[in-house]
């Protein structure tokens, strides 16, 4: 009998608040990560993932981050750190930096590199995440993307992932349902106790039907509670509760994933405001701000979905 799935559930990957002079607004990240702590069905946080545009973020910035949700949630439920680096090297020494904070693990996204052809070349994936195991030692999440996007794994390179000893998850946002049925089970089949944790919020009930053990999602951040509400009732086959709880999740799906997609945890900073939980929905550049028209889509849609 294979050994007990580290991470399931669902595991918001927290937005990141700023001040107007755009630094870390600690205050009202500290109330954002309380507010997810503390909601039932959560069982982990993701920090600098995208939705904490991490790409923004400096090496201190990053573990300053990191660092505060340590502290605020203070072992109530793990916190994961994300690992954006184009150079594995890099990514070596930015695990290394969660390792010493404390973190239960890292999320560890593509490099931008493979979008060049890893897909033909997997030993330069599984060279990266090799590297990151051997010299940071701590649970790995892969960061699967969308096939399209050039950076997304094959099911049979994700399989030989799962040979690495430290990858405990993947991270799904393969955003297509056949590849992600694909991939799930391509890992089911290795045997290893590896956790499918979706990002394929767009369609977040259909992978949770087929058998996701979680979720990792920037989403997640605004919509946590019904998130786990919609995955209980998918464990417990309870189709008639998954379809109503999908259905208040739906206007949010359509108002955040609206084209361009880049403006997607944008839109849920401006649900956030909308809903009193931070006080500005300041980005980053070369992030933009929401447009009127579309802050007034968001407040309607977070009216429709019930939040509060």
């Amino acid at each position: 009998m294979s050994e007990p799935l580290r991470f399931s559930g669902v595991m918001p990957a927290n937005l990141l608040p700023f001040t107007a002079d755009l630094s870390i607004d600690e205050p009202a990240y500290r109330r954002h990560l309380r507010w997810l702590a503390d909601t039932r069905g959560v069982t982990g946080i993701v920090a600098n993932g995208h939705a904490s545009e991490v790409s923004s973020l400096t090496r201190e910035e990053r573990k300053r981050s990191l660092a505060i949700a340590l502290d605020e949630i203070a072992g109530g439920c793990p916190v994961i750190a994300g690992v954006y680096s184009d150079g594995t090297a890099e990514a070596v020494e930015l695990a290394r930096d969660a390792r010493a904070a404390g973190a239960a693990g890292v999320l560890v996204f593509p490099p931008t590199l493979f979008m060049w052809g890893a897909q033909l070349k997997p030993d330069m994936v599984l060279r990266h995440f090799s590297e990151i195991a051997a010299h940071a030692d701590l649970p790995i999440i892969v960061f699967e993307y969308p096939p399209a996007s050039g950076l997304g794994y094959a099911p049979e390179t994700l399989a030989r992932l799962c040979e690495i000893p430290q990858v405990a998850g993947v991270k799904d946002w393969s955003n297509e349902i056949v590849a992600f049925e694909r991939n799930l089970r391509a890992i089911r089949a290795t045997g290893r106790p590896v956790a499918v944790l979706s990002a394929f919020t767009m369609s977040l009930m259909a992978s949770f039907l087929l058998g996701a053990d979680g979720a990792i999602s920037g989403m997640g951040s605004v919509t946590a509670d019904l998130q786990a509400e919609l995955f209980a009732a998918c464990q417990k086959g309870d189709l008639d509760g998954a379809r109503a709880i999908n259905d208040r999740l739906d206007p949010l799906v359509r108002v955040f994933y609206a084209p361009p997609f880049v403006d997607m945890h944008n839109r849920m900073k401006e649900a956030l405001v909308a809903l009193r939980r931070i006080p500005a929905a300041h980005v980053r550049p070369p992030l933009t701000p929401v447009p009127s028209d579309e802050r007034d889509a968001i407040r309607r849609a977070v009216e429709a979905a019930g939040l509060r």
